[in-house]
């Protein structure tokens, strides 16, 4: 891996995680010397952050980690939505039913009762994300949904220790891929609608109970 991309992947799981929480000064000698690299590739996943929207210019010499609070959670919702419900509809309409039934059936097995069954959990859900993302098959649509998704995991977090909704969330992504399964491509959109309210919602109570 080029050392720009090492600086880039470092930088972006610590910024998800909330290692580098937001406002975090990211100054360019102490990052690359942390890192491992030196300062040229160390910009380079600088601009890449900023481009995602993740590292923000706070002063012409200053680049720090992007706020993020309840508006943008909101404001991201409001796109997932968008986005997420228009590509179950279509996956459930050209989509490669047999392996969206396969999902369907692992999400039914799935049991986040721990650490590595939790991570197990998030791998599944990357793997029914590619899975969309090749019944898409639009570059624009898809383009647009990794957008999202790099922001998620920031929002994704606040919940990751919360059981009941872990457990609901399996059930309602069972539910989504049986959907697209099926071909039933309203199916697909209201239960991924329906996922995304509660999802917004365990995220909100969790921020408004002071759930780090």
């Amino acid at each position: 891996m080029r050392a720009g991309e090492r600086a880039y992947a470092a930088l972006l799981e610590e910024i998800q995680t909330g290692s580098l929480p937001p406002g975090t000064v990211l100054g360019e000698v102490e990052q690359a010397a942390r890192l491992g690299v030196s300062r040229t590739p160390l910009r380079e996943a600088l601009r890449r952050l900023i481009a995602d929207g993740l590292v923000v210019q706070q002063s012409p010499r200053v680049l720090v980690v992007s706020g993020f609070d309840v508006a943008d959670i909101r404001a991201l919702f409001e796109a997932r939505r968008a986005f997420e419900e228009t590509a179950a509809r279509i996956a459930a309409s050209r989509g490669d039913l047999a392996e969206f039934r396969e999902l369907a059936a692992a999400f039914g097995d799935a049991d986040p009762g721990d650490d590595a069954s939790v991570d197990a959990y998030y791998a599944l859900i990357e793997r029914f994300d590619a899975a969309i993302d090749a019944a898409v098959a639009n570059p624009y649509l898809t383009s647009a949904l990794r957008t999202v998704r790099t922001h998620l995991a920031r929002a994704r977090r606040l919940a990751r220790d919360n059981d009941a909704r872990l457990r609901a969330s399996v059930s309602e992504h069972r539910l989504i891929a049986a959907a697209i399964a099926d071909g039933d491509a309203e199916l697909a959109a209201h239960a991924t609608h329906v996922h995304l309210h509660h999802a917004l919602a365990a995220i909100l109570t969790s921020l408004s109970e002071g759930t780090p």
